[in-house]
């Protein structure tokens, strides 16, 4: 007993040996440390990006639709019941470091083997009862156990990563729905506006008409423009309409249910001040993909530990105490008492390439969640710097397309009064008129698209939650 006990001390000791390599990030090492190229517009302004950015809109109804497409979405239902189950795995692979018992309990009615006792020419018949309790601890002597713990533990981390992903991009998407209802509504009324114009136009024909002082020709004209104008109102009302369907879906509702408020928006949200967008180092740090293949690559360089262990041999410590009797009452007495306790060694060293082979398997898998994370970080650099140039060149289209209304507008309001003086003929205030509404309809559209730039923008700036837990 003293020898065994000793043995299993002098195991214990080893057991801080941990085969395979320790993790080390590759995101210091990773060339996205500057600050980003296409963040020189003054739009924007290196401090790093909130994380509930759209509350920088001050919009009281988008930030309702958010909180409650965060409480109530289906995909975000469906991310935070895959990470219960990583945090089971994570629970269950823990266990691994405990002791396993197990308690029995026999009654049997038997004809033994008399040569088998040694009493040739017998079979002795009975009862045979038993009770016991059984208890067995595995040495962690190479580290399987750890390694196991250390790549459950990165997977569950990747998971989260990827729940936090979700809330982003549900918060993203809602914010779009949103603004995509926003920028409908706006377009609308820029083209009720111009049918309103055109009427004007259009009554004005018919009574020049019948004073003689126009053409059935300038008359048809005007109402063949008005008509064409009236023809995109129906497409705006179904934009609209497809965006609030997907609106309510993201909040959880049926499509039917949408905000009245989402319903009644007409202006885009915009900001009217720069927008913080911090740096490619920050970069890293925040986006829940680069996280998530940060934690992938852990438990993949993990697995090479796990795979490596197999190498060396298994051991374990169990014992065991009980009673065995020919009779329930005699299971008690000190002579049916039993116990035995003693190390249990397995080595497969026969079959060493097997385990040797897995080896190589998990570098495989490991070079591959390397591949995969470098992909991920240029991939999230590509997005940020194309959503940066994409919004400030935008910005700088929609500010053009403002001054180009005012002259519009303008040589509109010229082109009617020298028509109604006789100095003009009508195709001019015709292509005025026709410009005026091109330019509104621009402009309305630049707002669409600026707006929809920035959700896109805020999305690949990462959103938030660097660090959830």
């Amino acid at each position: 007993m003293r020898r065994i006990f000793l043995a299993g001390v002098g195991a214990l000791a080893l057991s801080g040996c941990v085969v395979g390599p320790n993790y080390e990030s590759p995101a210091p090492r990773a060339p996205a440390q500057t600050p980003f190229a296409g963040a020189t517009s003054p739009a924007f302004t290196g401090d790093e990006p909130q994380g509930q950015w759209w509350q920088l809109f001050r919009d009281p109804t988008l930030d309702a639709l958010i909180r409650e497409a965060l409480t109530a979405n289906t995909d975000l239902r469906v991310a935070e019941a895959n990470l219960r189950r990583a945090r089971a795995v994570l629970s269950e692979s823990r266990a691994g470091r405990l002791p396993s018992t197990t308690v029995s309990g026999s009654a049997t009615y038997a004809r033994q083997s008399g040569e088998a006792l040694g009493l040739p020419g017998t079979s002795p018949t009975g009862d045979a009862y038993d009770v016991g309790l059984d208890v067995s601890y595995q040495l962690d002597l190479f580290g399987r156990i750890h390694r196991t713990i250390e790549a459950s533990r990165a997977d569950a981390e990747a998971v989260q990563a990827a729940f936090d992903l979700t809330r982003i991009t549900v918060a993203a998407e809602t914010t779009r729905a949103y603004a995509d209802a926003c920028s409908a509504g706006r377009q609308l009324a820029v083209a009720q506006e111009s049918v309103r114009v055109q009427q004007e136009t259009y009554d004005l024909t018919r009574r020049l008409l019948q004073g003689g002082r126009a053409t059935m020709l300038e008359s048809s004209q005007a109402g063949a423009q008005l008509d064409q104008t009236r023809a995109t109102i129906p497409t705006l009302e179904a934009q609209r309409q497809t965006a609030l369907y997907r609106l309510a879906v993201l909040t959880g509702r049926p499509p039917t249910e949408f905000p009245p408020a989402a319903a009644a928006c007409a202006t885009p949200p915009a900001l009217a001040q720069a927008i913080p967008v911090g740096d490619g180092a920050s970069l890293l740090a925040r986006r829940p993909d680069i996280r998530q293949a940060d934690r992938q690559l852990h438990a993949a360089t993990a697995r090479i530990g796990v795979a490596t262990a197999d190498l060396y041999p298994s051991i374990s410590l169990g014992g065991s105490i009980g009673s065995s009797a020919t009779s329930p009452g005699n299971l008690g007495h000190s002579d049916a008492f039993r116990f035995s306790v003693g190390p249990l060694i397995s080595w497969s060293f026969p079959n060493i390439a097997v385990a040797r082979a897995r080896i190589r398997e998990a570098r495989a898998d490991a070079d591959a969640a390397l591949a995969s994370y470098d992909g991920t970080w240029l991939n999230a650099l590509q997005e940020t710097e194309s959503a940066l140039t994409r919004y400030a060149r935008e910005l700088d289209r929609l500010n053009t397309l403002r001054r180009a209304h005012g002259q519009a507008a303008e040589a509109l309001r010229i082109a009617r009064l020298r028509y109604q003086a006789g100095r003009e003929n009508f195709q001019v205030v015709l292509d005025a008129q026709g410009a005026l509404a091109a330019v509104d309809s621009q402009v309305a559209q630049s707002e669409a698209a600026l707006s929809d730039n920035l959700v896109t923008l805020f999305l690949a700036l990462g959103g938030g939650w660097q660090d959830a837990s």
